[in-house]
């Protein structure tokens, strides 16, 4: 138990110090892939700790709500980053790290920003929040039905059994059911951090954002909050994707100190690993039309829902 607490501990203070550096370097792959010299991996660090330094802001007419939507974005994000195994699979919270609860606990952070978003009363505001939540309404199910897939040969809806079964069985990896799993599961985290070509993160055009729509109106320590925890959502993700097809280095139940920082170390590189190849696609990919983005989730469902199919008739 007690090294099942470190380990949750370890992989908080892993995202939440390393998701701003994961955006940098991304970024900075894309900067030298597209022939610029780039601001360097630790300007996002540069950047929160500048927003921190400014004075909050607040439009007039806002309530509670636009105050609140930061911070549960985050308290939510780092919930999940403890519960999840990304380095342990002993986690203290492997109660809480049942597929559906990790699930609503993302869909909570979604809904608060979108919320945050509609009560500034603005048509950015509006749009935003209405984009994210058609975004939302594809993505949730399928991560919901591609995890299903992988649970149903373990038995149970808990990430921590999943990894564990993976762990003592590498081969059902290259299984249909894991490898139509990992490709839904795949796009739509793609789409949940809003990336191309489902979103572009760089962008203010107005007929294509998404996620910065909904956060225009986020000034100072409230936007570095919001940006903080977008870059945290990532991090997990990737994790939480590499832990379910890639488990490698995971330490398990009773697992030393030397194998925990052994799981962080594997952490950190596959993330990496995962965050340089989205940098990469994203490079030579274009954004899709907005009408088309439902079309790719909705493909990326029949591709979990053949998952389960697998599942049960390939077991």
């Amino acid at each position: 138990m007690v090294m099942g607490v470190i380990g949750a501990v370890l992989q908080v203070i892993v995202v939440v110090a390393g998701a701003p550096l994961l955006v940098g370097v991304m970024r900075q792959v894309r900067a030298r892939l597209e022939g610029r010299a780039g601001a360097g991996v630790w300007q996002p660090w540069r950047d929160l700790r500048k927003l921190m330094r400014k004075e909050p802001i607040t439009p007039h007419g806002t309530g509670w709500v636009f105050r609140v939507a930061p911070l549960l974005l985050a308290g939510t994000t780092l919930v999940v980053a403890a519960a999840v195994p990304l380095v342990t699979t002993a986690s203290p919270m492997d109660g809480v790290a049942d597929l559906f609860a990790v699930t609503a606990l993302l869909a909570l952070g979604s809904v608060a920003l979108a919320l945050g978003g509609l009560d500034t009363g603005t048509a950015f505001g509006g749009m935003g929040a209405s984009r994210e939540m058609t975004v939302l309404a594809l993505v949730e199910p399928t991560i919901l039905v591609s995890t299903f897939a992988l649970s149903i040969r373990v038995g149970s809806t808990s990430l921590g059994t999943i990894v564990t079964a993976t762990v003592q069985d590498p081969l059902t990896v290259i299984s249909p059911a894991s490898l139509l799993a990992a490709v839904a599961l795949a796009i739509v985290t793609i789409a949940e951090t809003g990336r191309i070509p489902v979103d572009n993160p760089s962008t203010h055009l107005e007929l294509t954002m998404i996620h910065e729509a909904m956060v225009l109106e986020y000034a100072g320590p409230d936007l570095a909050l919001v940006e903080w925890a977008s870059a945290m959502r990532l991090s997990v993700l990737l994790g939480l994707l590499s832990s379910l097809f890639f488990p490698l280095g995971i330490a398990g139940a009773d697992a030393g100190v030397l194998a925990l920082l052994v799981a962080v170390i594997a952490l950190v590189a596959k993330v990496g690993v995962l965050g340089v190849v989205l940098a990469v696609g994203e490079v030579f990919m274009a954004k899709l039309r907005l009408f088309r983005v439902p079309e790719l989730l909705a493909g990326s469902f029949l591709l979990a829902l053949l998952a389960v199919a697998a599942s049960f008739f390939l077991a």
